[in-house]
């Protein structure tokens, strides 16, 4: 599971503004790289964020084991976040539908059953939830049923006070998802090493690639399991998270596991990127605000993701050269 330092709009598509008559209008359905300040969903990114910990649980307790945790994340469909199928006689899966905001339950027998997520406490999704798979005769429980590595950790059955969905906002952050996906898919692309998939860890809200060398990290008896499988072997793991109260704002980030000597001294692009100090380690971080107002967003993106990972690359010894497809520029 990657570890960030959170733990790392159609007409909802546009947010709606206050215009100085008093009225509320939209922005553009779609624009590339919209603005999401934390500030303006905090409430309502809090609220999702245990949404997704509730069905990422039942996913975990349903879906058959992956190296790296790689089975339990959520990927992104053309209109929101999925499980992908899962369990088994029957095999159904879970699909959060941003656009409408609607869960939707399918079985692969064609039944199929939904509920809308606007005005959910999580105590209310949690038993909707759990009420809707129980009626189509599927697991309804999960293990654990309190959030995971959350400074709230109210159970799901009891968090009343985690009510907040401004439908507008949750669309932007699917959008903002599916944009930021596209980059890191292409990032990805350029490399021969052990990739994991892109995907979006319910655990610190982030969506994630990451590449493998081939070399085993011993990790001490105090390590827990979660971090043990994790990072069983050198990564160097890069991403987009939405801001938390360490960094509160949305960024592109990057990180090499175990930290080589000398990583933050490393040189990164563009002028805006720096290292941060992040739970021991050092992080390379690219503020989101300074990406969509360039002029060649995805350029900046993929520009900073380079110089991040050839700076870990280089320190802890990896082979860029023989690790980097034809089509890939060249290390620098």
């Amino acid at each position: 599971m990657t570890t960030t330092p959170g733990g790392g709009f159609p007409a909802a598509a546009g947010r709606c503004m206050l215009a100085a008559t008093g009225r509320r209008r939209q922005e553009p359905p779609v624009s590339v790289f919209p603005p999401i300040p934390l500030a303006e969903w905090a409430d309502t990114k809090e609220t999702v964020h245990r949404f997704l910990q509730v069905v990422g649980k039942l996913r975990l307790a349903n879906a058959p084991r992956r190296n790296h945790w790689w089975h339990i994340p959520f990927h992104l469909t053309g209109r929101g976040l999925t499980t992908r199928p899962m369990g088994f006689d029957p095999v159904f899966a879970v699909d959060l539908d941003l656009v409408d905001h609607r869960l939707e339950v399918t079985v692969a027998d064609g039944r199929r059953a939904s509920f809308p997520l606007p005005g959910l406490s999580v105590a209310a999704f949690y038993r909707q939830l759990l009420d809707t798979l129980s009626a189509l005769g599927l697991p309804a429980g999960v293990d654990l049923p309190v959030p995971f590595d959350l400074a709230d950790r109210t159970p799901f059955a009891e968090d009343e006070h985690h009510a907040s969905y401004d439908p507008a906002m949750v669309t932007r952050y699917w959008v903002v998802l599916g944009q930021v996906a596209q980059v890191l898919e292409e990032f990805a692309g350029r490399s021969y090493a052990k990739t994991s998939p892109v995907h979006h860890f319910w655990h610190t809200f982030d969506l994630a690639v990451t590449r493998f060398s081939d070399r085993r990290v011993e990790q001490p008896d105090t390590v827990d399991p979660v971090t043990r499988e994790a990072y069983s072997h050198e990564v160097i793991s890069a991403g987009f998270w939405f801001g938390d109260a360490q960094v509160p704002e949305p960024a592109f980030y990057c990180y090499t596991a175990p930290e080589p000597a000398g990583l933050a001294e490393e040189p990164l692009r563009p002028a805006g990127a720096r290292w941060i100090d992040s739970r021991g380690a050092h992080l390379a971080l690219l503020p989101y605000e300074d990406v969509r107002t360039a002029d060649d967003p995805r350029g900046v993106v993929l520009d900073f993701l380079e110089s991040a990972y050839a700076a870990g690359a280089r320190r802890a010894g990896w082979d860029l050269g023989a690790l980097r497809c034809p089509t890939a520029p060249e290390p620098r």
